[in-house]
């Protein structure tokens, strides 16, 4: 609804959009409470939403014209102002807008991922504080930056220009690529994963997959990678919600795999393979995918090994690198992992102690046990801690 109201009336407004949502949403809370709720929730929200942005802007432009000689003339506007387009469609091309316009590369990348979750996933400013690590006060300022730039750059809503969009879906896919990772490899209140900013983040990128300007082969693969990933939800976790523990792959039960999702990503792979163009989400898709087939062969180890090359080469990162070192363990062995993992001497991340762990566990355990404590010492949520400590009971004599 922000971005319905937002597109008709200028992001300048966009307070006052967010202000008649919530109003709306307020007003629901107090009279569904006392009358129950409506037959169509859905449509009763529309209609009281659309009836409070018409009195405002109304009110507004009334305002105005008494202390306007041009008052005749703007009632006859007045009279003539659009309403809200609540369509299904309208509500999906003023999203599809809308994310362009919070992704523009003048606005920040962590205020991007705010506006978003604010504007375009609804969510508080107290669950998007604790996405980021951080309290209200900074959220709110960094969205009132953002606010104030969308206004200062004048950017407004509608799909950039055919010369320009390819750039601007590449920053658009990032921003949702970053999102699911918040969501998926959580660090806040000692939480392993959030759903909500993975859901969040595969229904934007599912937007994109429907227009025909954005439906892209990099777009069908970003989503095929996190439907390969979302589909291990409920694996990686532990069921009872008093014990948030980390379920390593290995010890995941594959009965809790979601197959319909893996289905779904695989059919979005296939899509992405239109066209010559092989991008990071390609690769990362690809690996996924075979990380949904339980069982392991030398064939997909292998497979695994080429596509880490492939991914080092053109989007280097330290948890990349760590990954392939682990691809390259199961194809060549830990003395060759162990020459690789050496030569990356990634001091402050946990990950790597904990991979010099694993591969020295039957080489030797002393060592094995130093980096162990080592990735303890840098851990910083507790689920992860409780792992790499498994992981040293391991190594005790008479375990």
């Amino acid at each position: 609804m922000v971005a319905v109201i937002s597109r008709l009336y200028g992001l300048s407004n966009i307070q006052i959009a967010e202000d008649v949502v919530s109003e709306t949403f307020l007003q629901a809370a107090e009279t569904w409470g006392i009358e129950g709720v409506p037959k169509n929730p859905t449509g009763w929200l529309y209609v009281v939403a659309k009836n409070k942005a018409l009195y405002h802007f109304r009110r507004k432009k009334i305002f105005d014209h008494k202390v306007s000689p041009e008052l005749t003339i703007r009632r006859e506007q007045d009279r003539r102002m659009p309403e809200p387009d609540f369509s299904l469609r309208n509500i999906k091309d003023s999203q599809l807008q809308m994310l362009f316009a919070v992704c523009h590369p003048a606005i920040a990348s962590e205020a991007q991922i705010g506006l978003a979750l604010r504007i375009l996933c609804g969510f508080g400013i107290d669950e998007i504080a604790e996405a980021f690590l951080s309290n209200k006060e900074t959220i709110n300022k960094r969205l009132y930056r953002a606010r104030k730039k969308l206004r200062s750059e004048n950017i407004t809503m509608e799909l950039p220009p055919d010369n320009k969009i390819t750039d601007r879906l590449d920053n658009v896919l990032h921003i949702i690529y970053l999102l699911f990772n918040e969501g998926y490899y959580s660090k806040t209140q000692n939480q392993i994963l959030q759903k909500d900013l993975c859901l969040e983040a595969m229904r934007l990128g599912l937007l994109l997959t429907e227009h025909e300007k954005t439906d892209k082969p990099k777009t069908n693969a970003l989503v095929a990678l996190m439907c390969f990933h979302a589909s291990r939800f409920d694996a990686r976790q532990n069921t009872d919600p008093e014990v948030s523990e980390i379920i390593l792959y290995d010890q995941q039960n594959e009965e809790l795999w979601d197959t319909a999702l893996i289905k779904q990503g695989m059919h979005f792979l296939e899509r992405s393979a239109r066209g010559k163009e092989i991008s990071s989400y390609h690769l990362e898709a690809r690996i996924a995918y075979w990380h949904c087939i339980k069982e392991d062969t030398k064939e997909k180890w292998e497979e695994i090994l080429q596509l880490y090359d492939q991914l080092v080469k053109i989007n280097y990162s330290p948890s990349i690198a760590l990954n392939r070192v682990y691809a390259l363990y199961n194809v060549k062995g830990a003395k060759a992992a162990i020459a690789e993992a050496e030569k990356l001497s990634f001091e402050e991340n946990h990950f790597y102690f904990v991979l010099l762990g694993e591969l020295y566990r039957k080489k030797d355990s002393q060592k094995a046990k130093k980096y162990f404590r080592k990735a303890y010492s840098l851990a910083k949520t507790k689920p992860e801690k409780q792992e790499i400590q498994k992981k040293i009971k391991t190594l005790e004599p008479n375990t």
